[in-house]
């Protein structure tokens, strides 16, 4: 209930109006973000479950949980579980987590709700000093490319800021996204003639530039999880000055918000996410750009809770692509990255269709 005074100074009493989660009967917003987050948690671990149990041969949930916690090495499902399908799971985990916050970063940053992590040049630059590192190093251990691919990812994210900058108006989101497009094209380019350089080039490119989360050995995650933890955590502190920049630069100086500050921690934050992803899993498109848009569905532009829901929902998502790419031939299995692509694909020409885009 509110109140008005009228002039003869009698308080007349009227109700206010119902907003979208307001009023009897209806749930408040905070209340339904968070049985959202509680929903999106349930659904992380579904698909963490199902992809100890999907694959070739069906694995039984009793199994999985002997084979985590009653290990018998004689057993031929619990090998299948500890050293096949529990690495697969938990780097899909970690990938997911890391592409997803990574798009809904690279979104806020240039108030663009259709931009993903290539857009930056991140993604080109990782992979063409992975394929330099193969090609002209003779590189063949995954656990080598992380430290090549986050060199390329922060040289070239470094350029892009550098280019971006020139100007009276230093770094605006339109001049940083026009960068970053000139820059992938280059460093593509780049990257097709270092793969076609040999054929022993051309056959560890063309499986690692699929993305994968398969056939990765667990040692990988003891330089991937801090890197990753890092950069998640600077992505998060930074979601409220995220808030105020999508008023615009004027309306967030205004404000007290560091724009300087905020733009360096987002760009690190990103590289970090997209090299270290990028040199575990290889480029895998369209979880950083879908995820984020389903996530503000139910959030509406609020980036404290779009950032940490969106770390919940794409694990989840690229779980899902991977089990889906298991089970849909009858023999042998698609990467994970054809079927994101497959998916994103026709996702991403619906969301240019509708009249109403999720909004930052």
């Amino acid at each position: 209930m509110t109140t008005a005074s009228p002039p003869g100074g009698n308080t007349i009493a009227r109700r206010a109006e119902p907003g979208p989660y307001s009023g009897t009967g209806l749930v408040p917003r905070h209340r339904h973000r968070f049985l959202v987050l509680l929903a999106a948690l349930a659904l992380l671990l579904a698909m963490s479950v199902l992809s100890l149990m999907v694959g070739a041969r069906a694995i039984a949930p009793s199994t999985v949980w002997d084979a985590l916690f009653h290990f018998d090495v004689s057993v031929d499902e619990h090998a299948m579980v500890r050293e096949l399908r529990l690495p697969r799971t938990v780097i899909g985990l970690l990938v997911g987590a890391a592409l997803g916050l990574c798009g809904a970063l690279i979104q806020a940053f240039t108030r663009n709700p259709l931009a993903d992590p290539g857009v930056l040049g991140v993604n080109a630059g990782a992979a063409f000093a992975v394929t330099f590192a193969v090609a002209v190093l003779g590189l063949t251990d995954p656990a080598a490319f992380v430290w090549f691919a986050l060199a390329g990812a922060f040289g070239v994210t470094v350029l892009v800021y550098t280019l971006g900058s020139l100007g009276a108006d230093r770094a605006t989101p339109v001049k940083l996204t026009l960068a970053g497009v000139a820059l992938t094209a280059v460093f593509s380019g780049l990257t097709s003639a270092l793969t076609l350089k040999s054929l022993a080039t051309l056959d560890i490119m063309r499986f690692w530039g699929v993305g994968s989360i398969g056939g990765r050995r667990l040692d990988i995650l003891t330089v991937a999880v801090p890197l990753i933890g890092v950069g998640i955590l600077v992505g998060l502190l930074t979601a409220r000055s995220l808030n105020a920049l999508a008023l615009g630069d004027d309306s967030a100086r205004a404000l007290g918000v560091p724009i300087g500050v905020t733009r360096v921690a987002v760009v690190l934050s990103v590289t970090l996410l997209a090299g270290t992803a990028v040199a575990v899993a290889g480029p895998i498109a369209f979880v950083g750009l879908m995820v984020p848009h389903v996530v503000r569905w139910f959030t509406g532009p609020d980036q404290r809770w779009i950032l940490p829901l969106t770390l919940v929902v794409a694990p989840s998502f690229l779980l899902a692509a991977d089990i889906v790419g298991r089970i849909v031939l009858p023999n042998g299995e698609l990467r994970v990255g054809l079927v994101t692509a497959l998916v994103g694909a026709p996702v991403l020409v619906a969301l240019v269709r509708r009249r109403n885009v999720s909004g930052l």
